[in-house]
């Protein structure tokens, strides 16, 4: 688990924009009263974002994420990740960039609808 903790770390340190833009709008509670931590490790993988409280996990996908491999790879991750009864949900870097509100009314919703 030391080495998921450095790696998370790491990733904490070198995050791209749209999940540093994310982050700015998750951090601090500002999204409800919802406890977000980013690059945090859950079972063989660290996700993105995750409310453990909400049971929610957030991925933010760039242009890497879009040949059919990847898009395979991401279906296993997810498959594993909600088999630990989370809800996982992927945006875009685009909508992150372009429709920030948009994405946190679907983070929002998602939250509510447990």
């Amino acid at each position: 688990m030391d080495r998921f903790k450095a790696r998370a770390r790491s990733l904490r340190a070198s995050q791209t924009s749209a999940e540093a833009k994310l982050w700015q709008a998750l951090r601090n509670r500002k999204l409800a009263r919802w406890k977000f931590r980013r690059q945090h490790p859950i079972d063989r993988y660290i996700v993105d974002f995750v409310t453990l409280d909400g049971k929610l996990m957030v991925e933010v996908d760039g242009v890497t994420h879009s040949e059919p491999s990847d898009v395979k790879r991401d279906k296993a991750r997810s498959d594993v990740l909600e088999a630990s009864d989370f809800l996982v949900v992927r945006v875009s870097n685009t909508d992150v960039y372009e429709n920030l509100e948009g994405v946190l009314e679907m983070i929002e919703s998602s939250l509510r609808s447990d």
